[in-house]
């Protein structure tokens, strides 16, 4: 077992290896002179997205914890990229994945999953995931990775080439080496709690904004302090915004927090289209917003530095939905106002 352990272990550090750290992106903003905005662009992982250093993170837990084995099912509660990238990580070390998803999940995330090996076992709806996920892996002796609640303990906040010392890194020999903001959704809340406790850590002066779209409890729990919030409603914005407060989300480690219309997030990922000629999901253009709404404040204040957010993954994966103007405007609903402003910038 301990051998099994051991060479799995080392496969994934293997891969980590063979992988160059994510590209931090300048945007030119003519009409923000002084301000510095950079894209960390997280899509360029084996599997697309910011997920995978999640997945990494989890599966090295699991591991170095003794509760995956050789023949262990690994079980997860996703209909997005974490799966996706857990289940490439399952591929890796030669373990069954299963994820466990509504049936209403897009047939673009399922054919993901299923490339890497995956199995996607349905529930009526995403309220059902979690309990569905435990009842399995115990039925099948198999074992729930369960991002929500190991997301902020699985990474090594002090270092060890985490996201936000690869943030740092990148940073030093530009302008402004040390972010006056770093702009970060919530998901999981893992990487927040990672970024908030490495700023503090290492005594940066840098302020944490976490950014929250709507139909999400962040935001509220933050504000008020209760966690025990929910709402009945799902966010729009993909991988990002939660009905409940999630374990991982670490309010103490945030300076402030901002909620982001979809309309806004949405009209963000086309803007940056324009100007970068990529396309980004849902959550970058939250990320994005709220950027931007730091910038003008900066502005506005007559201050100058830099601030630095993620680029969460490519908008291949969302063709149509957010970059399907029909959807748009049945979902989202108007977007034209906050494309106006974001023109502005430009």
């Amino acid at each position: 077992m301990h051998d099994w352990i051991h060479t799995s272990i080392r496969k994934i550090t293997a891969d980590y290896q063979r992988s160059a750290d994510t590209h931090l992106i300048k945007l030119e903003l003519p009409a923000l002179p002084g301000i510095d905005l950079y894209l960390k662009d997280e899509s360029t992982h084996p599997t697309g997205s910011l997920k995978h250093r999640l997945a990494r993170s989890l599966f090295l837990y699991a591991l170095c914890n003794g509760k995956i084995g050789p023949d262990t099912t690994v079980i997860e509660a996703s209909s997005g990229s974490t799966a996706v990238s857990e289940a490439y990580f399952a591929r890796m070390i030669g373990v069954p994945f299963i994820a466990v998803m509504p049936a209403s999940t897009a047939h673009s995330k399922i054919r993901l999953i299923e490339l890497y090996g995956g199995q996607c076992h349905f529930v009526d709806n995403g309220s059902q995931m979690h309990e569905e996920a435990i009842r399995l892996a115990a039925s099948l002796d198999g074992h729930f990775l369960d991002q929500f609640t190991f997301a902020e303990r699985a990474t090594d906040w002090r270092g060890n080439n985490n996201i936000a010392e690869s943030i740092f890194s990148q940073m030093q020999q530009e302008p402004h080496p040390i972010p006056r903001t770093i702009v970060m959704s919530a998901g999981t809340g893992g990487t927040s709690a990672t970024i908030g406790r490495y700023i503090r850590y290492k005594a940066y002066d840098t302020e944490l904004l976490v950014v929250d779209p709507e139909n999400s409890v962040f935001h509220d729990c933050f504000v008020s302090g209760d966690f025990s919030l929910t709402i009945d409603r799902a966010s729009r914005i993909e991988g990002i915004g939660r009905p409940i407060v999630e374990p991982s989300f670490q309010p103490d480690v945030i300076d402030r927090m901002l909620r982001v219309p979809d309309a806004a997030s949405i009209a963000s990922i086309h803007w940056l289209e324009q100007q970068i000629g990529r396309k980004a999901g849902g959550s970058t253009g939250t990320n994005l917003w709220g950027s931007l709404q730091v910038a003008k404040e900066m502005r506005d204040k007559g201050e100058k530095g830099s601030i630095v957010t993620l680029m969460c993954d490519a908008g291949e994966r969302y063709l149509d939905t957010y970059y399907d103007r029909p959807w748009v405007e049945n979902e989202i609903g108007d977007i034209a106002p906050y494309a106006a402003e974001l023109a502005l910038l430009s």
